[in-house]
């Protein structure tokens, strides 16, 4: 049982560095990192949100966030507009710059995971996406707890 323990840690981790330190290579040519693309996704869908939606909805915290969106404000691929209903707070927008890449990023990705998973069987596949959303989720339990 330990051993078990033990490899499931291992290649949790070892996918997670193989597909980060792949991604920091792929996505060095649009001047992201492997830490933001998913923000242009989301803003894909949801534009106007503010910091603190998307920080909660990628799961990263606030501070991860504000660095992340400031260097994507600062690379030109988001732009920042004043809420008008929070002086506080300010709406995020995509630019030009990542509306016309954001198909190539999405062919990129799709590449990723069909490269790490050209092995399994569509079957399988499912089977994996249902075994890790499940492990996501009682993970999700252990952020702020004390172990």
């Amino acid at each position: 049982m330990k051993s078990e323990i033990m490899l499931f840690l291992k290649y949790n981790n070892k996918i997670f560095r193989y597909t980060q330190r792949y991604l920091e290579r792929v996505l060095k040519k649009y001047d992201l990192s492997s830490g933001a693309f998913s923000y242009l996704f989301f803003l894909e869908h949801q534009e106007g949100v503010s910091q603190n939606k998307i920080s909660r909805e990628i799961g990263n915290d606030k501070a991860m966030s504000a660095r992340t969106i400031t260097k994507l404000i600062e690379s030109g691929h988001i732009s920042k507009k004043a809420d008008e209903n929070d002086s506080r707070a300010y709406q995020l927008y995509l630019t030009q710059k990542s509306r016309d890449i954001l198909p190539e990023l999405h062919r990129e990705i799709d590449l990723l995971v069909k490269t790490i998973t050209k092995d399994l069987t569509e079957d399988e596949r499912q089977i994996t996406m249902n075994s890790l959303k499940k492990i996501f989720e009682q993970a999700k339990q252990l952020r702020g707890e004390d172990l």
